[in-house]
């Protein structure tokens, strides 16, 4: 079993918060590859299913952001989950938006739901960092955080969830290269090599037009070399 964990605040008010957007995460894996619907348990919002070959479940605390831990504490000890098993999604204002980055382990760098994983769990699980972006001065972080994303971030926003969910199998598997690579391909798919520019005809045939007009036959090497001697 593994535990996949998004983090946000309950209740229409908050669904549509850029503090929601682990909330959304695991709301489009368990849409995309047909969970049963969700239903109340360790103080939140639970759903299981198999992503691959892999039985995966899905939590949404319910305990508002700040006490996330005490959600996350009780499924993990009620299946008896090493926390290599738990994997967070969370918001990320270090990243630009539609920027994503797995991290295992380490710090909660402010983050007041991972602060209270920390505090129930220890650091040793797996993040998905999603990122929002940064207001620009940390006492505007608490009102851009809770502030709906805008019409303008729906098309990023999109892809990101949508390689979100079409990596979760390999996530699930521990192949955290094949997950964003997933991802990588939606939020920056690789350009085309057909779009490079080329020289028109007119142009690549203008030297030689010149040489024989003027009755040099020198090649074209020639000509340079003689202009400075």
């Amino acid at each position: 079993m593994k535990l996949f964990v998004g983090l946000g605040n309950p209740g229409a008010k908050y669904a549509g918060n850029r503090h929601n957007i682990g909330f959304m995460a695991v709301d489009r894996i368990a849409a995309d590859h047909g969970f049963p619907p969700w239903r109340k348990a360790f103080q939140g919002l639970v759903c299981e299913g198999r992503l691959g070959t892999e039985k995966v479940a899905l939590l949404k605390p319910e305990t508002f952001m700040n006490l996330s831990g005490q959600s996350v504490q009780a499924a993990v000890a009620f299946w008896k989950l090493p926390l290599a098993d738990l994997t967070v999604f969370h918001d990320e204002l270090d990243l630009a938006p539609g920027k994503l980055r797995l991290k295992q382990g380490g710090g909660h760098a402010g983050h007041n739901g991972l602060r209270s994983i920390h505090g129930q769990l220890g650091e040793a699980y797996a993040r998905v960092r999603l990122g929002i972006g940064h207001p620009g001065h940390k006492d505007a972080v608490a009102a851009y955080v809770l502030h709906d994303f805008a019409k303008a971030d729906s098309d990023w926003l999109e892809d990101l969830l949508r390689g979100i969910s079409e990596g979760a199998p390999a996530l699930a598997a521990g192949d955290g290269q094949t997950f964003m690579n997933a991802v990588s391909l939606r939020t920056a798919p690789p350009r085309s090599s057909t779009t490079r520019t080329e020289a028109s005809p007119a142009t690549l045939a203008a030297p030689d037009v010149a040489s024989k007009s003027s009755g040099d036959d020198r090649s074209p090497m020639q000509r340079l070399l003689d202009k400075f001697r």
